[in-house]
């Protein structure tokens, strides 16, 4: 299983804007609902993508039965899938990476398919695994840092504006707090 360093996650999710999530819920309370939403709000696109709700719309944007029929270009793709399902959506990008441009696989957290990722880097991908983008963003920009993470003491007094800033910020200091 690889390690990432911070400086490949940050690099990666500062070069992406439009992100394709396989597999996302219209439930809410779904972790791969709030993801979506949190990614939204730190100014990403997100096209949703599940077969079951292909033709709706989610947070905004209308759900894709699949990966060939977004009809523009996406930087990543986000498999929100089991382990064994990653292998087909693996392969269904890499047969698209022409048509959509995606330059990362991103599996969520505790999907991990070594072989799916050894054939997509072998197509040109950078791949990860058993990550969340949602929290390595809000870990690295410093979202979670202000609650006390980092110090391993809870509070709910919030450090002052521009204070504690990560590695994966966009704004200039003092112009808000958790973005890139």
């Amino acid at each position: 299983m690889p390690t990432y360093s911070n400086e490949t996650i940050a690099r990666i999710l500062k070069s992406v804007k439009t992100i394709a999530m396989v597999g996302v819920s219209a439930n809410p309370v779904r972790p791969s609902w709030f993801v979506m939403k949190y990614l939204q709000e730190k100014g990403f696109r997100v096209i949703p993508v599940n077969p079951g709700l292909a033709g709706q719309e989610l947070l905004g944007e209308r759900v894709h039965a699949s990966l060939g029929e977004i009809d523009e270009p996406v930087d990543m793709i986000d498999i929100f899938r089991n382990s064994e399902a990653a292998g087909e959506i693996v392969d269904e990008a890499i047969a698209l990476k022409d048509k959509l441009g995606a330059r990362v696989i991103w599996m969520q957290l505790t999907v991990i398919n070594e072989e799916a990722a050894a054939r997509a880097e072998a197509a040109g991908f950078e791949v990860v695994m058993d990550r969340c983008p949602k929290i390595e963003y809000g870990r690295l920009c410093g979202d979670i840092g202000f609650m006390g993470v980092h110090r391993r003491v809870i509070d709910n007094k919030r450090k002052a504006l521009g204070a504690g800033r990560g590695a994966l910020s966009r704004a200039p200091l003092g112009s808000g707090k958790g973005r890139l």
